[in-house]
């Protein structure tokens, strides 16, 4: 279980996040949205032990998350907006080298790169130089990185981003797999996608949850219409 209690968060004198708490059960992939600069990526961050807060708590299964962020994240991928790769590197050179930097076993490495790059299509791939992949791949070698060990908890922030139709569909099976085994909360603009695979939004405004909006029970376009006429609303 993965909690975001009264998380609040400023910039100098500007308060980005007010009292934000929600819960993401094992099981869940939930996607947060909301206009440019309504504070999705602040929140990530601070999720991700990141940036700390002038307020509240971050729960995974019950334990404080920031008075042991390095514990943390060890159960904990995140992948932010624009991932830094190395580029010269192989895609599993370069999981491997994440792998080790990460205090991963050696003898465990071998295991948890095949595990990724088989979740995130990537077996075919191994030997090529990131440099000649595309966005979507690279954005894929990112995310096996942020799934290296395992996480309980996966924060990933607008990964639909410059990806065409068919990746994102790729993407969304990705995360659809990952969302079996931990708590998946992501960001994005990318509706009509993430109502594909996501449990429900929550929809950010002027740095509070304004709206929940369940996925279950309702076909995705109807799902779209009710995220955009929250988002119409709160504009309005």
């Amino acid at each position: 279980m993965f909690e975001a209690r009264n998380i609040s968060f400023s910039y100098s004198q500007r308060k980005v996040l007010r009292d934000v708490s929600f819960v993401v059960s094992p099981g869940e992939a939930v996607s947060i949205v909301g206009d440019n600069g309504a504070g999705k990526t602040t929140l990530l961050k601070v999720l991700a032990t990141l940036m700390p807060p002038e307020g509240g708590l971050v729960l995974a299964d019950g334990q404080d998350a920031l008075a042991k962020p390095l514990r943390y994240r060890r159960q904990m991928g995140y992948l932010g907006e624009t991932p830094a790769l190395y580029e010269e590197m192989t895609a599993k050179e370069y999981l491997e080298y994440r792998a080790a930097l990460k205090g991963e076993a050696e003898k465990r490495i071998r295991r948890r790169v095949d595990e990724a790059m088989e979740t995130c299509q990537l077996r075919t791939l191994a030997k090529t130089p990131i440099r000649r992949l595309s966005l979507g791949l690279k954005k894929r070698v990112a995310l096996a990185d942020a799934m290296l060990l395992r996480p309980r908890v996966l924060l990933l922030d607008d990964f639909l981003a410059g990806l065409d139709r068919g990746m994102r569909e790729a993407t969304g099976s990705i995360i659809s797999t990952v969302a079996a085994f931990a708590s998946v909360i992501v960001t994005g603009h990318e509706i009509a996608d993430l109502a594909k695979w996501t449990t429900r939004f929550l929809v950010l405004s002027n740095g509070t949850i304004a709206a929940t909006i369940p996925v279950a029970g309702s076909d995705a376009q109807t799902v779209v219409q009710r995220v955009d006429a929250a988002l119409k609303g709160l504009r309005a």
